[in-house]
Formats: C-alpha cells, sequence, structure tokens
C-alpha cells in the first residue's frame, strides 16, 4: 500500500513550490492569481489537518443545543429553523457558545493570522 506523501503533503508541496518559485518570477494578475492559489491551499492543508475534528466537535455541540441526533448538515439545518422560528436566539448561553466556537474553528482554517482571532484567543474563547 502506497500512503506516501499524504494529501496534505501534496497540497503544502504545491503550495510551497507557488510560494518560493513560481510567485517570485510572476507580475501583475498572474502574481494576485498564484497568491490566491496558494492562500487556497494554504485552507486546504488545514482543513485536512483540523477540518474533521472541528467538524466532529460541531455536530457534538449542536447535538447538545438541539437534544436530537442527525448529520451535521440536517443539524444545522434545524438550527436554522430555529433562529428563523424563535425557538432559539442569541439570549441562550448555549447557542451563543456553539455559534462563538464554530465561528473561530472555521476562522481558525480560512484565515488563521486574522487578528481577531488571536484577540478571541487571548481572552480564552
Amino acid at each position: 500500500m502506497m500512503d506516501q506523501p499524504s494529501m496534505r503533503e501534496l497540497v503544502e508541496a504545491v503550495r510551497f513550490f507557488l510560494e518560493t518559485k513560481a510567485m517570485p518570477e510572476l507580475k501583475g494578475h498572474t502574481a494576485f492569481h498564484a497568491r490566491v492559489a496558494a492562500n487556497a491551499l494554504g485552507i486546504v492543508a488545514r482543513e485536512l489537518e483540523s477540518g474533521g475534528a472541528s467538524a466532529e466537535a460541531e455536530t457534538i455541540r449542536l447535538r447538545a443545543l438541539l437534544g436530537r441526533d442527525g448529520s451535521l448538515e440536517d443539524l444545522n439545518r434545524v438550527l436554522c429553523a430555529q433562529i428563523r422560528s424563535g425557538e432559539l436566539d442569541i439570549s441562550s448561553a448555549a447557542l451563543e457558545e456553539h455559534l462563538e466556537r464554530t465561528t473561530l474553528d472555521k476562522v481558525a482554517i480560512d484565515q488563521p493570522n486574522y487578528s481577531g482571532l488571536k484577540l478571541a484567543r487571548e481572552r480564552g474563547a
């Protein structure tokens, strides 16, 4: 069985190539698009590394919050419906905690250098 390199290692190798070899040689829109591609590969690498654990934690929080079982997609649909109907609102500490934790997990994957993420982590969120 061939399991090396991993998907994450492949993504990181392409990203490294773009950032260190291709981007210094590019100009204008092509350089911009290469930066966008490198950033997208960074998101993919972080998703491969921690996306599964984030999704699992989100599912566990939703099951506790909603008092039911289901897939992450289904539970999020129920959550949206309950917020829309007014059954749940931000006065619920459990909802507020869930939304904050979910948002921080998603920002950590999408924009790990975002200053607001650092501030939230410093205050213990």
